[in-house]
């Protein structure tokens, strides 16, 4: 039997957080995001050097900070260029959850002109998320359309 190349369970693309305090995301992303914890490996001083959770059907790859491999968390950079997009059946619901777990608001949640419901959090360990629940099933003529009324061409 053939060993496929993609192993069952994940996606081409897997995330992978660097955390400054990993265990506690953990708890964090199962509290607000209900995340399913798949696997965790010890590092020295009860650090974790290797973490995997599900949020839907997506795997999440993540690590506690460990600068003598070059892998930083948000903080050290001062915040992260990289953001997650996540979609769940209730955006309200979840991001009420992260602000009373710490999360912070960059964006409230609304209806967009592309057919999601979303709001923009930044968690408490630095990562940001796109959080969306899909509303409407729209064309991308009709997205071009709803985008023009909303930024008509200034030239």
């Amino acid at each position: 039997m053939a060993i496929p190349p993609i192993p069952p369970g994940y996606h081409s693309v897997t995330p992978y957080l660097i955390i400054d305090g990993a265990a506690a995301a953990i708890d964090w992303y199962t509290k607000v995001f209900g995340a399913h914890e798949h696997m965790r490996l010890a590092a020295p001083e009860g650090k974790i050097g290797h973490a995997e959770i599900e949020i839907g059907t997506s795997r999440i790859m993540l690590a506690d900070e460990a600068p003598e491999h070059m892998a930083r968390a948000p903080a050290s950079f001062g915040g992260s260029p990289i953001s997650l997009h996540l979609y769940i059946a209730d955006v309200d619901g979840v991001m009420a959850r992260a602000v009373a777990a710490g999360g912070t608001v960059r964006a409230p949640v609304e209806d967009k002109f592309y057919g999601d419901r979303m709001g923009v959090l930044i968690d408490p360990f630095g990562h940001t998320w796109y959080v969306s629940t899909h509303i409407e099933d729209v064309s991308e003529a009709e997205i071009a359309r709803r985008l023009a009324l909303l930024a008509p061409d200034a030239s």
